[in-house]
């Protein structure tokens, strides 16, 4: 009887914990990912790397959405500020769908790098 590959060198666990960083940062932001990246980062490179991946995303995520947020709330008393409630409206969009894409990598094994994040770590 023949066994399956593991794909890119990662267990079932690994995988699923590595998805579940880019799932609970959905859910709690950056929270999630770094209590679970403190707690697993020793024990699995593919969780560590993803891990990271997601705290970094987030990060990045809370950096760009105050900042347009400042720059709203200063430039709504020029009007020019109501321009910018879509683009957070469309940043908001665009993690979510980069966060499911990202959780979809992880399931599938592979070493996914966030394109747009700042490497904080």
């Amino acid at each position: 009887m023949m066994v399956a590959p593991r794909p890119h060198g990662s267990t079932e666990e690994e995988r699923t914990l590595g998805m579940l960083c880019h799932l609970l940062s959905l859910l709690t932001g950056f929270v999630g990912p770094l209590i679970l990246w403190l707690v697993k980062k020793d024990s699995s490179r593919f969780v560590d790397h993803l891990g990271r991946e997601a705290l970094n995303f987030q990060l990045t995520v809370l950096l760009a959405t105050v900042c347009l947020g400042a720059l709203t709330f200063v430039l709504i008393f020029f009007v020019v500020g109501i321009v910018f409630i879509p683009v957070m409206m469309v940043v908001a969009i665009l993690t979510i769908v980069a966060e499911i894409l990202t959780e979809v990598a992880a399931q599938r094994g592979e070493w996914h790098r966030c394109p747009c994040s700042i490497r904080f770590f």
